[in-house]
């Protein structure tokens, strides 16, 4: 189930390659400089994998005898234990529009980019549509960033550092892109 690949880190993320919130993990503990053992998931549903999270989705952190599961809970907990560099600006309205955009993405757009999702509209409205409903719905996430982002940007999304929103934000556009071929262009001018 899992590709032990040991180093000399306590910290072990479980993780898939294409799991757009694992990524978002990767993201933060790179920034931070912390090693970590990756642990490719390709079972899901196997019992010891179920053990770490019941729902059987990735990432999860194993930091000792400490579990955390979800990529907004694993960052938080990252942030707080290893607070340098920070992803939070000090700032507290920046923090917030931070927080705001990694709502958006992880509730109204990164849900829509789900495999299982996506093959459940398949099912529901046809092949034909999953592609136009997929990027329609993925659009209009986009559009409320872009709303959001446009008057705190610098060289990135909350101003010339980077933060919490940019690791959100990162993974879901390399998705919508290549994975469901969402124009940019048309959400964020």
């Amino acid at each position: 189930m899992f590709d032990e690949e040991a180093t000399e880190s306590k910290l072990k993320l479980y993780s898939h390659w294409i799991s757009s919130c694992s990524f978002r993990v990767r993201f933060a503990l790179n920034l931070k400089g912390l090693p970590y053992d990756y642990q490719i998931v390709t079972t899901f549903s196997e019992p010891e994998f179920l053990k770490l999270n019941p729902i059987g989705f990735v990432p999860v952190l194993v930091d000792g005898d400490s579990v955390i599961a979800d990529s907004f809970a694993i960052i938080m907990y990252l942030e707080d234990k290893y607070p340098h560099p920070p992803l939070l600006p000090h700032d507290i309205l920046k923090r917030a529009i931070n927080f705001q955009a990694a709502t958006i993405v992880s509730s109204s757009i990164q849900p829509f980019q789900n495999y299982t999702v996506v093959k459940y509209i398949e099912e529901k409205i046809g092949p034909d549509e999953k592609l136009p409903w997929t990027q329609r719905v993925i659009g209009k996430g986009f559009t409320a960033l872009e709303k959001l982002l446009k008057k705190h940007a610098g060289r990135y999304a909350t101003g010339d550092e980077i933060f919490l929103a940019d690791l959100f934000l990162a993974p879901q556009l390399d998705t919508a892109i290549r994975r469901f071929s969402v124009e940019m262009v048309l959400f964020c001018p």
